[in-house]
């Protein structure tokens, strides 16, 4: 099957559509003439069959149909523009009187027509239009009368016209075609250059853009559509390659750290205790490696999969009780005071999964980057109709213009300043990412040498 361009196609479905609408108008105009022609046949028989019925007469009980001067005197003797054929019959179908033009032919009765019904026939092979009506003398039927009208002319008229609607109606549609085509070519080429400009356009070249239609129509919206898709795309790919690159490079640190302890290791015999220290610094390094690979996995597999969220009810002060047993051994080296305020059991409907991760990553900073002997308070509490969870640490604290920039991966605020602090920068975008899916309020308030205080608000 032939494929056409989708110029062609537009043009072939707008003159089809036309071309109807032209075939009706053409066969209404057909008919309406032909009516028209034949009503005006028609009346034209009737005003004669009505002059000829009121003409017969009776004299000496006689009764005479027509006067031969009148016969004379009347057109029906030459052949006019439409010829009228006159013709008289007695009950019994014979011939009683015609008029001078059928000359030696007559005007065929037909039986299945009935009085004053109009109908074609044929008179000397031409067409005629013919009408059979009773004849009545004082209620008495004598006889019949045939009137008859040429259609030679009419037909012609008519044959003319069809011809010239059936010659007119192809050239027609040929013109719309190529004015169509002409028309949908000139209302698509902002698509030819959206073709041309996505032609170009590759992973290492994602700066061009569709230059935008001078009309706002729908193929404006389009290519305003497909340029912020673009530069959606051309931000997610960016990101991803810095995504890799600090990934790539947080790996890196503790494996170069390993080896590198492990080669001075090797270099020359070492007692014990040395060994030791050396090895529980590595096994320290393979565990932040762990924990950072963990994060990633946990960041690919909520970006792959976001639909996969399992809702169901959480008890949420028992839940942050259990973040705080998973942290007491750190919150006892710390000697901290870990405030837990809550006036009753809140319940969520929510992933459990997700949200645990939310506040073990909030608690461990919060615990992480506080002081020996400071004090971090967890609050729970119903505000208009919500649940409100915040965690307020007196630690370090964010500088104000960092307060943004820690939510980006691999992100540290004054990393060099506390190089004591072991941390990849993952653990506050894993949490807005997650709080983002589960469209949990997030908020972060922090201050330099104050605290910092982070807000979660739960639908209930």
């Amino acid at each position: 099957m032939i494929q056409l361009s989708f110029k062609n196609r537009i043009a072939l479905n707008y003159i089809i559509t036309t071309g109807l609408l032209v075939l009706a108008v053409f066969s209404a105009i057909y008919f309406i003439v032909r009516l028209t022609v034949y009503n005006h046949i028609d009346e034209n028989l009737l005003i004669e069959v009505r002059d000829h019925l009121s003409e017969i007469k009776i004299e000496k009980k006689a009764v005479i149909l027509m006067d031969a001067e009148e016969w004379e005197e009347r057109e029906h003797n030459s052949v006019d523009v439409n010829p009228v054929f006159v013709q008289f019959l007695d009950l019994n179908k014979k011939l009683i009187e015609k008029s001078p033009n059928l000359k030696n032919e007559k005007l065929v009765f037909d039986e299945s027509k009935s009085g004053f019904e109009l109908f074609d026939t044929k008179l000397l092979n031409n067409k005629i239009r013919q009408i059979q009506v009773p004849l009545h003398v004082k209620s008495e039927k004598i006889g019949y009368l045939i009137i008859a009208m040429s259609l030679s002319d009419s037909t012609k008229v008519l044959e003319n016209l069809l011809d010239t609607l059936l010659i007119t109606f192809p050239i027609i549609l040929l013109l719309l075609f190529f004015i169509a085509r002409f028309l949908a070519g000139r209302s698509i080429s902002p698509i030819n250059e959206i073709i041309n400009t996505s032609k170009i356009i590759t992973k290492d070249n994602l700066k061009t853009r569709i230059p935008l239609p001078k009309t706002r129509d729908e193929l404006f919206v389009l290519s305003t559509t497909i340029n912020n898709l673009l530069n959606r795309i051309e931000d997610a790919i960016e990101r991803e390659k810095q995504f890799t690159s600090d990934a790539s490079h947080e790996l890196r640190t503790p494996l170069t750290v390993i080896k590198g302890t492990l080669e001075v290791l090797i270099r020359k015999p070492r007692d014990n205790k040395e060994y030791e220290e050396k090895i529980n610094y590595c096994i320290s390094e393979v565990d932040h490696l762990n924990s950072l690979v963990d994060q990633l996995l946990l960041m690919a597999r909520f970006e792959n999969q976001k639909q996969n969220i399992n809702k169901e009810s959480i008890y949420l002060n028992a839940t942050i009780l259990d973040v705080l047993t998973l942290n007491s051994e750190r919150i006892n080296d710390k000697k901290m005071n870990l405030i837990f305020d809550a006036k009753e059991e809140f319940t969520i409907f929510s992933d459990n999964y997700l949200v645990v991760t939310i506040l073990r990553n909030i608690i461990s900073n919060a615990i992480k980057y506080s002081n020996d002997n400071s004090e971090v308070l967890i609050s729970l509490k119903r505000e208009n109709q919500k649940i409100s969870c915040t965690i307020t640490d007196k630690g370090i604290g964010i500088e104000k213009e960092d307060l943004t920039s820690i939510l980006n991966p691999f992100f540290r605020s004054n990393a060099l300043d506390h190089s004591d602090i072991k941390g990849n920068g993952l653990g506050l975008f894993i949490v807005k990412r997650m709080t983002d899916l589960l469209q949990i309020d997030f908020k972060i308030e922090s201050e330099i040498g104050v605290g910092t205080k982070v807000s979660l608000v739960f639908d209930e």
